[in-house]
């Protein structure tokens, strides 16, 4: 029988292409040990049982707002408006289940409505209106829904909610925050929904290229409004923890919260350039930017030097992706 030579030097590549392709799946998780390893060194505090428990509190409402830009960004787009989308949802729930003292069932359904409903209009405004880019849309209602937030309580806060409302936020199950368990919850439908559906499907197909998207009989319009309209109901579930967490409502509440959430996308290995993200790498992104706020005020860093770092890290998340498509072109 006849041997077939096996060249080594096609192998050596092979291997090489298969460890880097390894690497890059890997890189955000890779990143976000050596930031917990770098951390533990430097602060005995950190890998404390409660400081722990504390991350997974403070990650919660990012990862829940992350997963809904990774829709956006997945299709090239973009929502710059969920923290003001949060702001508005939390006040109108405030009005509903205290101000006016109805059932607290009512002001989650409120809150949830309330995000969903202005995502809705984002995609509509997106795809009816035509304008050039999502950035523009949601740069729009992200000011609208702000100063509908400042008007609705005549930019007063509410405070003493329910402890229905407060109990996502506040409670635990043992050590674990159920804040953090419904972000678990929440990222296993995502991922469900992105790569066991049809419309999961689309959402890829539309990010890769909206243009065969179309041509293929993929109803994009109505995709976008979809994604659009979860990543409002993302935002107004993310205000629902943070309602929890705090007991009170303000108007203020989500400034620049979508930077963090853009960071979280970016971070875990998603593309600005769409059709390439994932679920986990989005948890995982959340996770390094919570570890990252976290481990700095454990060494007492500056709010100041804080946003200066975090800037960085985004800066050079953003430049990996810039990398990673320019070798894909070649």
């Amino acid at each position: 029988m006849s041997q077939v030579a096996v060249n080594p030097v096609n192998e050596t590549v092979k291997e090489k292409k298969t460890l880097k392709s390894y690497l890059g799946k890997f890189a955000p998780l890779l990143a976000l040990v050596l930031l917990c390893i770098g951390f533990a060194v430097l602060s005995d505090k950190f890998l404390t049982l409660d400081n722990i428990t504390n991350i997974f509190r403070q990650s919660s409402i990012n990862a829940l707002l992350a997963v809904g830009m990774l829709l956006a960004i997945l299709t090239a787009g973009i929502d710059l408006s969920v923290g003001s989308i949060l702001a508005l949802s939390i006040m109108v729930m405030g009005l509903v289940s205290v101000t006016w003292s109805m059932h607290p069932i009512l002001g989650i359904l409120s809150v949830l409505v309330v995000g969903a409903g202005f995502g809705f209009f984002n995609g509509i405004l997106l795809t009816k209106l035509r304008l050039p880019h999502p950035f523009i849309s949601t740069m729009g209602t992200q000011f609208i829904a702000r100063g509908l937030a400042l008007i609705v309580t005549a930019a007063a806060p509410i405070a003493g909610f329910p402890y229905m409302i407060q109990f996502l936020g506040s409670e635990f199950i043992g050590p674990m925050p159920v804040s953090f368990l419904l972000v678990i919850v929440v990222y296993v439908i995502m991922h469900i929904f992105l790569t066991r559906t049809q419309t999961g499907r689309y959402i890829y197909a539309i990010g890769g290229n909206p243009e065969a998207a179309r041509l293929s009989g993929i109803n994009v319009d109505r995709v976008l409004v979809i994604v659009y309209t979860i990543s409002g109901l993302m935002a107004g579930l993310a205000g629902l923890v943070m309602v929890g967490r705090v007991n009170s409502a303000f108007p203020l509440a989500g400034l620049q919260y979508e930077t963090d959430a853009i960071a979280a996308v970016i971070i875990g290995g998603a593309s600005f350039m769409g059709g390439v993200g994932t679920v986990s790498g989005t948890l995982i992104g959340a996770m390094t930017i919570a570890v990252l706020r976290n481990g700095l005020n454990l060494l007492n860093v500056s709010a100041d030097s804080q946003l200066a770092i975090i800037g960085m890290v985004i800066i050079g998340a953003v430049f990996v992706d810039v990398l990673r498509n320019r070798k894909k072109k070649k």
